[in-house]
């Protein structure tokens, strides 16, 4: 692929995230978003959180693997849901999976 056609990629990329980004409040015009679509976006965050910790824990490289870092926001993921202290949380989660990467 020639640079030329990398940088056309590229701006054709930010084109299009510009329109997509823009549709919404041309469309909406300061009207009041229905209480259904209101949820809908109010979950939108959580779920896209949830995906980018899923694949950064379970990808390794090019493949799906279960390895330390799965352990331990495994056990982070436990202590939040015992606790419910998202500090205590993440550094049990550290903890375990450092251990883990220093035994093997």
């Amino acid at each position: 692929m020639s640079t030329a056609m990398i940088w056309w990629t590229i701006a054709g990329v930010a084109v299009t995230t510009v329109a997509i980004k823009a549709f919404g409040p041309v469309v909406m015009g300061g009207r009041v978003l229905p209480p259904r679509f209101a949820g809908v976006i109010v979950l939108t965050a959580p779920a896209v959180l949830a995906a980018l910790v899923a694949t950064s824990v379970f990808a390794d490289g090019d493949h799906l693997a279960v390895g330390a870092s799965t352990v331990g926001v495994g056990a982070g993921a436990i202590v939040s849901w015992r606790k419910g202290s998202p500090m205590i949380a993440v550094l049990v989660a550290a903890a375990v999976t450092a251990l883990l990467r220093a035994v093997s």
